[in-house]
């Protein structure tokens, strides 16, 4: 089913005037185009995914082999707690919501995001929290505590010096950060959708992100305040985690881990999202039982808060409200298995065609079923005890975020590629790369679990000959040595496409949703004019009509009633601003100087005080919104 060649470009010239950023460096710092903002998230993630994927082959390369010497016990810790921290903390969910920052404006036919200046403040924040864990790295004050920094380890009496503050203050840069995007992300789905698009109309992606950053701003807090509270016992000597003072060490895993379980499913929502946007475009037809998947994301979103205690069977809680965690456990496959047969479905009855990014999907369904089946043996409390802090639980953990998160990433960036770049990626060599990350995945992962059978511990750095485990490793790090050549691979092809790659057009797949309607790449404006939406296909069901009254000679997005998207007002959009960049350094500031000093918090308050004040000054050319 191909879409209607619809183009809805009237005369250009006043929106180029006024949407366009400044050229050099100034436009590069001042920008709050959310494609040009997303672009530095999905870049620094993809960077991080790297370096965090070499930290793997380094840790794989030291565990090949019994009794291997090439990294001690504390370089292990460094690179376990880098690479766990980097892929939790600075790529899964940051590229997630990249990913959303630049598709939902797209998607609504908007010409930008909400709050334009939140997102770029969003960014350098992030960027800051990126420095903060890799800057003390290349300067030898590596944390070494693993990703989850669980007192009382993590506390002043045994970790001394400045190693769990800097891990500490990461989380609180990145998760401010994420509480902005999120922020932006819920507010432009719910009062920026086009006239016609009403709730039932959405795009099963873009209820995905409105769930996902629903769940953001709710588990986020919980983590940075663990945070928070852990600096203060080694900063200013309160005993929140001290059970010799009466705390509880207790209440970080508790804290953490109510964050933590969620931010599986926050990374796994958007997932979703993609995969269905690329089977109903692969398939040729409308997603079966959008209704049913609608569902079964929200009932995810509120059931993944009820699953954090399973993370912490071995601590000795009562035996009935382990059961309750463990029949919460079990109660989440429900939901995800129906989107899975809706997705089966929709490949059944549909004319499939198998491009790299729905051999993604397959992929992902293939492995997510491994990782998922696993997850409902380690929910059970009794077996938990047993296979707790063993290789089964990495193999667990790897097949859920890797197979359930990265592969459907994989298959969305293979699949927008075109219309972020106006070039199409390499098919061969796109099919190339998937069947070795594949079958890498596979070979590296899968035996993991019976090396957890087996009874070898993770977060070891070495392990005796007489254990037997040598060839099992030998094994899993061949797997993913293909692994790594794979993702090699699709590195290359996807610079040398830049360049090289067949010219995409506006719609190369022949999409049913509004992004496909805008030139490939986008222009700063999006869309020239508003596009009114009739059903859940819009390109496919009909020509997409234009909506008149949006100025071309200043900066406006249309605002939408919640419900029904009825039209409402014109609201200004903020033009560039170097407000944020500089809100984001005060915010720096504060933070990193608090793990010095508490003063720092008192005197960093005014350059953040001052960049506010600046942020929010009115001015002339920002007239009032004006009723549509």
């Amino acid at each position: 089913m191909n879409a209607p060649p619809t183009r809805l470009r009237p005369d250009e010239t006043g929106l180029a005037a006024t949407w366009r950023d400044s050229p050099g460096l100034w436009g590069f710092l001042t920008t709050v185009d959310h494609k040009r903002i997303a672009a530095r998230y999905l870049v620094t993630t993809l960077l991080l995914l790297v370096v965090a994927g070499i930290l793997a082959m380094d840790m794989r390369i030291q565990l090949s082999q019994p009794e291997m010497q090439r990294l001690g016990p504390q370089g292990y810790n460094e690179a376990f707690t880098l690479h766990g921290s980097t892929m939790l903390f600075l790529v899964s969910v940051p590229v997630m919501e990249a990913m959303g920052l630049w598709l939902v404006p797209l998607m609504l036919g908007q010409r930008n995001i909400a709050f334009p200046r939140l997102a770029a403040y969003s960014y350098w924040l992030y960027l800051v929290g990126v420095l903060m864990l890799w800057v003390p790295h290349a300067l030898g004050v590596t944390p070494d505590l693993g990703w989850f920094e669980y007192p009382p380890l993590a506390g002043p009496a045994y970790g001394p010096g400045k190693r769990a503050d800097i891990w500490a203050q990461m989380i609180t840069f990145t998760e401010v950060a994420a509480l902005a995007a999120s922020v932006n992300i819920v507010a432009t789905i719910l009062k920026l959708r086009p006239p016609g698009m009403t709730l039932a109309r959405m795009p099963l992606f873009l209820w995905a992100m409105l769930v996902a950053s629903l769940m953001t701003m709710l588990a986020m807090p919980a983590v940075m305040l663990a945070t928070s509270l852990l600096i203060a016992d080694r900063l200013v000597g309160t005993h929140f985690f001290s059970p010799q003072a009466g705390g509880d060490v207790l209440l970080f895993q508790h804290l953490f881990w109510f964050f933590g379980h969620p931010e599986v499913y926050i990374i796994f929502l958007p997932a979703m999202g993609f995969i269905s946007a690329i089977v109903e475009t692969f398939s040729r037809r409308p997603v079966f039982g959008h209704a049913v998947q609608v569902l079964a994301i929200v009932s995810v979103g509120l059931l993944a808060f009820g699953l954090w205690v399973h993370h912490m069977f071995a601590v000795g809680l009562p035996r009935l409200g382990a059961s309750f965690y463990t029949a919460a456990s079990m109660a989440i496959a429900v939901p995800i298995g129906l989107q899975i047969f809706c997705w089966i479905g929709t490949i059944a009855s549909g004319r499939p065609r198998y491009a790299t990014p729905l051999l993604w999907v397959l992929g992902f369904v293939v492995t997510f079923a491994i990782g998922g089946l696993s997850g409902i043996m380690t929910a059970s409390a009794p077996l938990d005890l047993q296979l707790h802090d063993t290789y089964f639980v990495v193999a667990h953990l790897h097949y859920v975020l890797i197979g359930g998160a990265i592969f459907p990433l994989f298959g969305a960036l293979a699949y927008w590629y075109p219309k972020g770049t106006g070039r199409l990626m390499s098919e061969r060599w796109g099919k190339i790369s998937f069947w070795l990350i594949l079958a890498g995945f596979n070979i590296g992962f899968f035996p993991m679990h019976l090396l957890g059978l087996m009874g070898m511990p993770r977060r070891i750095y070495t392990y005796p000959e007489a254990a037997g485990w040598g060839t099992l490793n030998l094994v899993v790090s061949a797997g993913v040595l293909v692994a790594s050549a794979g993702a090699a691979i699709m590195v290359v092809n996807a610079v040398l496409s830049l360049w090289n790659g067949r010219r995409a057009g506006a719609d190369p797949w022949g999409g049913a949703t509004l992004e496909w309607s805008t030139p490939s790449p986008p222009p700063p404006w999006n869309f020239a004019a508003t596009p009114v939406v009739g059903s859940l296909t819009p390109r496919w069901d009909n020509a997409p009509r234009a909506m008149t009254g949006v100025g071309e000679t200043r900066r406006e997005v249309l605002v939408s009633s919640p419900g029904e998207a009825e039209p409402e007002y014109r609201q200004y959009s903020p033009g560039p601003s170097i407000w944020p960049l500089l809100t984001a350094l005060g915010t720096a500031v504060l933070f990193v100087g608090s793990i010095f000093t508490p003063w720092a918090v008192v005197w960093g308050s005014l350059p953040l005080a001052a960049a506010l004040v600046g942020w929010f000054w009115p001015r002339p050319k920002e007239a009032p919104d004006e009723r549509a």
